[in-house]
């Protein structure tokens, strides 16, 4: 089933698929990791699964699970619409065959708009061409640190409306990004009893690099301790900036 989402940029997760593996110093303190397990103890049962100790962990295992299939075609009311929370739809252990019927799905609600990210942006980009690309699907890469800004030019070749970065948790600086072929850029601090502190200049700077190459800029959290233990505020105000906002206002998706 969906979720109504405290994500500050999203508004409903939907997990067709569950389950990762660490790829990555981004991944090292993963949300989703430890929240799998504590769904497995729940005896929730996407998260039955174990995946490798070494990079995964109890709950965590890949799963595809196709009952969830069918949900976004309940949704009445447009939704803005994070695809796996919990995975990573272009994980090697992900079949085309499903990742393509998950596109389909998407492709056939188009009131709803979809929000997909990942860390595996080379084998988005080798799939890109096998894939239907309607104007409701955003696409997005992590971008920690400067070590995975190569994800960004995979992410440049993918023919998606809206293409994003999602810069959390940001560990380390970001200098002179390739922003050509980029429409918003989302920056957070790690959350978590081992967050790992975000500088103010790194966030500054990417705001300004954003504010120069006309793209969309969205602070969500300082991080800490809890997600909203630093709050959201970035030299005195709320940086909520949204990619192609006239969509959304046509939609009625993005609304309160």
């Amino acid at each position: 089933m969906s979720t109504r989402s405290s994500i500050e940029w999203t508004e409903t997760t939907w997990n067709p698929t569950t389950g990762c593996d660490k790829v990555s110093a981004g991944c090292d303190n993963c949300y989703a990791l430890t929240l799998a397990k504590r769904l497995k103890a729940m005896g929730s049962a996407k998260y039955q699964t174990d995946g490798d100790p070494r990079t995964s962990g109890p709950g965590f295992g890949v799963m595809t699970h196709a009952l969830s299939l069918a949900e976004p075609f309940r949704w009445r009311e447009p939704r803005l619409v994070f695809v796996n929370s919990m995975s990573d739809l272009f994980h090697a252990k992900i079949p085309l065959e499903f990742i393509q019927r998950v596109f389909d799905v998407m492709a056939a609600t188009p009131r709803h708009t979809y929000q997909i990210l990942t860390k595996r942006a080379l084998r988005l980009r080798r799939l890109a061409d096998q894939l239907p690309w309607p104007e409701n699907i955003w696409i997005g890469t992590s971008v920690e640190n400067q070590e995975a800004v190569g994800r960004i030019d995979d992410l440049a070749q993918v023919p998606a409306a809206v293409r994003f970065l999602s810069c959390e948790p940001l560990i380390g600086p970001l200098r002179d990004i390739n922003l050509e072929h980029v429409d918003w850029v989302i920056v957070g601090g790690e959350s978590g009893a081992n967050a790992r502190a975000v500088d103010e200049e790194w966030i500054v700077d990417i705001r300004d690099q954003c504010s120069r190459a006309d793209v969309a800029f969205f602070f969500k959290q300082w991080g800490g301790r809890t997600p909203k233990a630093g709050g959201r505020l970035l030299q005195g105000r709320t940086w909520d900036e949204m990619p192609n906002q006239s969509r959304l206002t046509a939609t009625g998706a993005g609304q309160a």
